[in-house]
């Protein structure tokens, strides 16, 4: 799938400054044009040895490379760290698109988390091969071109850097690692939808937790071991037994788990199956050992699955609209080294087409009656009860398949509005919005927000995701 060129983003950034609502023809002839093109598949990327090999690189040397790679493609990509581990290792992030250190208008913001359970590093290597593949075939790729120019892509390689530093290479199961230096399970530490989660807040979700009121991620994806398949939300339901792990969960498959399904569940399907048909292996649903569950089509709904309190996925998805699923790439939670390799010609692929995703469906603006963008506008798909906001920029995204929508659109001193429209599969469809002014403020935003979930009505937003210049 194709989306807009930067001609047609820049296009539309004139209508802002002009303050014009209305989508100029010929933006929509340069999208359409573009969607036509047939683009190849990815090409195969074999690694520069000199600068990352197959190997499992320490917190130093990820840094160094990271670092690296920054200054040796200054245009492609910008390194910031999002905050500190217990034990002051940075979180960082690297964000790699041909726009890497400012929002361009138009432009959806992706994401990738790898390595939040220490002893799972097999992800925390894919991503930095990720990062390696984009920048070394920018200018060579049609496809990496076209994603990176039309995609701002956030990498966070290691969410739980302390964990991975006294895990063991050649350990596929077991807890060793797997907690941040506390003891905590960084993936049971996020606020819940569904149950309290009394857990105390650790550094290194405070610091995804803030990361992710900034940037209005559109879709993510976070790396997991120890299975094969791709998770979607709900992983939690408000009448199941909760497991701590996994591997506990693996030992009471005698009870059935019933799926806890969001309004969105079509979508988390066809993005789980996107990921599982493009890998290698993971659509075939072939379990790991005899004694663990195979996965009809290589994907599984998270409480299906087992059901936990506090995950990220859960979050990312109520709290902030990002359509986030958790992507299990190893049997073998920290396979030897020499397997790596194996693993990116897996998941190479999977890795690229998922972010693709982020343009199907529809995309658009809201404006006031003088043409000026609304930040904060929450946006509601008519029947999905999930809402989503839009930038300060007036800018909203929605992962949507094909069909008929209609969408309800409100905001702080403006008469709601219901607007309808249609997806197609062949490219994203572009929607603006214009609210009028009320002079029923109190009635009617206090009935479009009587319409949120509980907890969404709890979302905070800031949307400043500039980023700053990394320190020399």
């Amino acid at each position: 799938m194709i989306l807009r060129n930067t001609i047609a983003g820049q296009l539309v950034l004139l209508l802002l400054i002009y303050g014009r609502h209305t989508l100029l023809s010929s933006a929509k002839t340069v999208a359409n044009e573009q969607m036509s093109l047939a683009l190849p598949e990815p090409r195969a990327y074999l690694p520069d040895a000199q600068n990352l090999d197959f190997v499992y690189h320490d917190h130093e040397e990820l840094t160094r490379f990271l670092r690296a790679t920054s200054a040796r493609y200054p245009n492609l990509t910008a390194l910031y760290s999002i905050g500190k581990s217990i034990q002051g290792r940075d979180l960082w992030v690297m964000v790699v698109s041909s726009s890497p250190y400012e929002h361009m208008v138009g432009k959806p913001d992706v994401k990738y988390v790898g390595n939040i359970h220490g002893n799972e590093p097999v992800g925390r290597e894919m991503l930095l091969h990720l990062i390696q593949y984009f920048v070394s075939s920018y200018n060579t790729d049609q496809y990496v071109k076209w994603l990176l120019d039309n995609t701002r892509i956030h990498i966070l390689p290691t969410m739980n850097p302390d964990g991975y530093a006294v895990s063991k290479e050649g350990t596929c199961d077991g807890g060793q690692g797997r907690y941040n230096a506390r003891g905590f399970d960084l993936n049971r530490n996020f606020p819940d939808y569904f149950k309290q989660n009394n857990k105390r807040g650790q550094p290194e979700t405070d610091a995804v937790k803030d990361w992710i009121s900034k940037i209005q991620f559109v879709l993510s994806g976070s790396l997991h071991g120890g299975a094969l398949v791709a998770s979607y939300p709900y992983d939690n339901t408000p009448n199941s037994r909760i497991c701590r792990s996994s591997a506990l969960c693996a030992m009471f498959q005698t009870y059935s788990a019933a799926p806890s399904l969001t309004p969105d569940d079509d979508v988390f399907k066809h993005l789980s199956l996107v990921y599982a048909r493009n890998h290698a292996k993971m659509s075939r649903g072939v379990a790991c050992k005899s004694a663990t569950p195979a996965f009809e089509n290589g994907i599984t709904n998270g409480a299906a699955w087992y059901p936990l309190t506090g995950g990220m996925q859960d979050f990312n998805y109520v709290w902030y609209g990002c359509m986030e699923i958790t992507l299990e790439i190893s049997c073998c939670k920290f396979p030897p080294a020499y397997e790596l390799k194996k693993y990116w010609e897996d998941n190479q692929l999977s890795l690229i087409k998922f972010l693709a995703e982020a343009h199907r469906g529809v995309q658009g603006f809201v404006f006031d009656p003088a043409g000026m963008p609304i930040e904060r506008a929450s946006i509601k798909i008519k029947g999905r009860d999930v809402g989503f906001q839009t930038t300060k920029y007036g800018e909203f995204w929605r992962i949507l398949l094909p069909g008929y929508y209609k969408a309800e659109v409100f905001a702080e001193g403006y008469a709601p509005r219901e607007v309808e429209f249609v997806i197609v599969e062949q490219h994203p469809t572009l929607l603006n919005v214009t609210l009028q002014a009320s002079k029923y403020i109190v009635g009617s935003i206090g009935n479009a927000a009587a319409r949120k979930p509980k907890k969404e009505r709890k979302q905070r937003h800031l949307l400043n995701d500039e980023l700053p210049m990394p320190n020399e």
